[in-house]
């Protein structure tokens, strides 16, 4: 974001027409040079419309390195960056580099900007976005800094919150063996992972913390009551929330960790519409999260529910610090857990060699290393692909004796042909071995293997217990429409109606995606559920 004013895409060029529309949303201020317009950290700034004179976009000096000024706005010129749309603090502050005449788009003004002009809505989104990805190689990055050892899961949890939500930051991994001290700083092993915001420390950082300090917690307003309330980040979640909030309803999304769920985790997706070249679950992702905040989704993370329930004609969601959100209807899409084996260790190797994922993230804790995938699914199958593809040595172990029983059979016959993965069918991973982390893997019917890393997708548990009074079948999952049991349909006499499709046995709570009895568990699936839902939603709300 060194010189944006010459980026056609950073800083575009409008029209008049289009900036008096521009304009029309802003209310008129004058600055005297020198003076600040806002500054980093305010939880509450707007867009600047540059009418005359010049603004100063400043990194502020942190305690380790003086301040910087990363570009200079000068008439006819917007300046904001993504965190805008999504409710983040400010990272950056700007300052009057002369006298400026300038108007102040407030943030609901904004949403109401992308929500009522699709032309300017694509220009604005298309500028933050590209300066959201320029910003990501310069001095801003520092004013969000992660410090940690390389194998610490929760150093990893950090940066998978800080890149699933695309926030700018830098990450420091430092090499755990024999560290008492941190280098350059007066902290010890013990106060990692340490996080920076602005400069100023939070030693054992979480992302619940950090995401507080950024402003990306959820915050309650004065008697709210929004139209929908999606629980859970992944596709199905995003796909109801999209499509909710395009349509016109007040919607906020929750999930418990940062919006993707398994799918970011998917190194590779081939068989999704649209995508003949492939596309991996992090991109995706990344997209559908960018579209969600053009239509002015809320979106909270990591922020987790609690309790679901019926208030009058109401619902009420609690979430796990105790704050509470009111909606009209709301849509399940918790997903499920990553399920775990029964082995010594295996809490322990958790934090240093286990994972469930397999993305870039992971990939650069395992570095060309040998290692082992466990499981008979696509996920497996497209994780080892993935490794082996990097450089890693693959050993696939799957319990089952046919390796196409539960996998498609295109992803079976690239892994057959695949000479850095090595494939052990009937076979079981029975023992861990290690010092600080994980070192070597015990396969039945092989023996000891060198392994820095096991990859682990042997299924999940549909994230459900939090919703006892649900109708849920004998594995957790949710029943919905039709599936309902016939002893929960009496509740449903004094409405006149039957559940709607993907209405689970409370009124107005759907459900939708892998926590859904019966579903696919595709990602192409989970879209299509959660759009569907909010078909259903339509259906309640007008009644």
């Amino acid at each position: 974001m060194d010189t944006p004013q010459t980026d056609p895409v950073q800083s575009p060029t409008l029209t008049d027409e289009q900036w008096t529309r521009l304009c029309a949303f802003g209310t008129p201020s004058d600055v005297a040079a020198g003076e600040y317009i806002f500054r980093s950290g305010e939880r509450d700034y707007p867009l600047i419309l540059v009418e005359e004179g010049e603004v100063e976009i400043v990194r502020d000096a942190l305690k380790w390195m003086g301040e910087d000024v990363l570009a200079r706005m000068g008439p006819r010129k917007f300046v904001g960056e993504l965190g805008l749309l999504n409710g983040q603090s400010a990272f950056l502050s700007a300052r009057a580099a002369t006298d400026v005449r300038i108007l102040r788009v407030e943030r609901a003004d904004l949403r109401r900007l992308m929500a009522e002009d699709d032309e300017l809505s694509d220009i604005v989104l298309h500028a933050l976005w590209a300066r959201r990805e320029a910003l990501r190689t310069g001095s801003a990055a520092m004013t969000l800094k992660f410090l940690g050892t390389r194998t610490s899961s929760d150093m990893l949890a950090l940066r998978r919150f800080a890149e699933r939500l695309d926030l700018v930051h830098k990450a420091v991994d430092f090499d755990p063996d024999e560290l008492t001290a941190v280098p350059g700083h007066s902290y010890t092993a013990d106060d990692l992972p340490i996080a920076f915001i602005q400069g100023e420390p939070i030693v054992r950082a979480t992302p619940g913390i950090v995401a507080e300090r950024l402003g990306l917690s959820y915050q309650s307003q004065a008697d709210e009551v929004v139209d929908l309330v999606v629980v859970g980040g992944g596709p199905a979640g995003l796909a109801a929330a999209i499509y909710g909030a395009s349509e016109g309803l007040t919607t906020v999304l929750l999930d418990a960790v940062a919006p993707g769920g398994q799918a970011a985790a998917t190194s590779r997706i081939e068989n999704f519409l649209g995508f003949p070249f492939g596309v991996t679950g992090g991109d995706l992702i990344g997209q559908a999260s960018l579209q969600a905040l053009k239509f002015g989704v809320r979106v909270y993370a990591p922020c987790e529910a609690a309790a679901l329930e019926p208030l009058g004609d109401e619902l009420s969601i609690t979430l796990t610090d105790g704050r509470i959100i009111r909606a009209r209807t709301a849509i399940v899409t918790s997903g499920a857990a990553y399920r775990r084996l029964d082995l010594d260790r295996w809490s322990e190797f958790e934090r240093a060699g286990i994972y469930y994922a397999a993305t870039q993230l992971e990939l650069r804790q395992v570095s060309e290393s040998p290692v082992v995938v466990v499981g008979g699914a696509n996920s497996a199958g497209q994780a080892s692909l993935y490794l082996a593809s990097h450089g890693c040595p693959v050993r696939l172990v799957v319990r089952g004796r046919d390796l196409g029983t539960r996998m498609s059979s295109y992803l079976a016959d690239r892994l057959r042909e695949e000479p850095r993965v090595q494939i052990h069918t009937g076979s079981r991973v029975v023992g861990l071995d290690g010092g600080t982390s994980l070192e070597r893997v015990r396969i039945d019917t092989v023996g000891e293997v060198d392994a820095r890393g096991l990859f682990c997708f042997i299924g999940a548990d549909p994230a459900t217990a939090w919703l006892p009074a649900l109708d849920r079948d004998a594995d957790g999952f949710l029943r919905t429409g039709s599936d309902i049991e016939v002893q929960s349909l009496a509740r449903w006499q004094g409405l006149g109606r039957e559940p709607f499709p993907f209405e689970t046995s409370t009124p107005r709570i759907f459900a939708a995606g892998d926590v859904r009895r019966g579903s696919m568990k595709r990602v192409a699936a989970a879209v299509g559920e959660g759009s569907s839902a909010v078909a259903s939603v339509h259906r309640v709300l007008a009644g």
